[in-house]
């Protein structure tokens, strides 16, 4: 494979370049395979991303190199990449909204190859919260099959509220909990969530956590409910993770959670969630769809 291949994506001009450059180097996978996993993934990741303000995990150099952790648009972007303002409490910024496929691809290129996003968009802004998310962390001694237990917790406990949820994996050992809402300011979809944890750990305190100290961490699963404030992302359904090998995080049904015995089961390389998409579909499709919001509980 030439190591610089000038191209045109949609119409918009790319130069794609290092392309056999090893960014894991612990299976070999390369930035063209970075760049060919993203240009077929595409149809099922760009939903989630669009018009929403992303961050990126940047590691130019490989999962071993220097990595950066940003929210402004990264040097050399393309000028046609859309970008939005973004107010905060340090003052505004803009970043780049992943709308299309040459941006993704773009973005791909310099390196920005793990995508996160907020749980809100462009068009509502940081109060108006389309998505309640629910991080699954386990802590030392606990792992992906104790997630799986809390994450059917979580699940129930959202659909006593009329909340429907979907899960997926986050690339790394936890899991990720999203129900889609009729907007909704941050503040009180950070408060519906911290009681829903507080209140599984009420009831499993042998097995769930809600508070964010460590110490309590040993053994239980910590439902991270802060993901919900404004500020906040959370790693996209089908990005890249900067694992030691190259991981993606996937969204997969309830019956895998509900019937995982081994955390292989729920592990997916490129390659596997390409072939699970092309056999299956993407099971956040209907995530999208705006007739699945429902109001949070308490602002009916």
């Amino acid at each position: 494979m030439p190591d610089r291949i000038a191209t045109t994506v949609d119409g918009r001009p790319l130069a794609l370049s290092n392309l056999e450059k090893v960014l894991w180097p612990a299976t070999g996978f390369t930035k063209g395979e970075a760049l060919h996993y993203y240009a077929l993934a595409a149809p099922v990741l760009l939903p989630h991303l669009r018009r929403r303000p992303a961050s990126f995990v940047r590691f130019p150099d490989g999962v071993e190199g220097e990595r950066f952790y940003i929210k402004h648009p990264p040097p050399g972007l393309p000028d046609w990449a859309p970008t939005v303002e973004v107010s905060g409490k340090d003052g505004s910024r803009r970043q780049v909204v992943v709308d299309d496929v040459p941006t993704l691809m773009a973005l791909a290129n310099l390196g920005a190859l793990e995508l996160h996003v907020p749980q809100w968009t462009a068009d509502g802004g940081p109060d108006a919260h389309d998505l309640l998310v629910v991080d699954l962390d386990p802590g030392p001694g606990a792992g992906l099959l104790e997630c799986c237990r809390v994450a059917c917790l979580v699940r129930e406990a959202l659909a006593e509220d009329g909340l429907e949820c979907w899960v997926k994996t986050s690339g790394s050992k936890g899991l990720h909990l999203y129900a889609p809402l009729v907007p909704a300011p941050g503040r009180l979809v950070s408060g519906y969530a911290k009681a829903v944890a507080q209140r599984l750990e009420a009831d499993h305190p042998a097995l769930v956590l809600s508070r964010m100290a460590r110490h309590l961490r040993p053994g239980k699963v910590f439902v991270d409910w802060s993901q919900n404030a404004s500020a906040k992302t959370t790693a996209a359904p089908y990005t890249l993770r900067a694992r030691r090998t190259p991981t993606v995080s996937t969204p997969v049904t309830w019956e895998e959670v509900a019937h995982c015995t081994r955390p292989e089961q729920l592990a997916f390389t490129p390659s596997q969630v390409l072939a699970r998409v092309e056999r299956d579909g993407d099971p956040f499709a209907s995530l999208t769809d705006p007739a699945r919001a429902r109001p949070l509980p308490g602002t009916r």
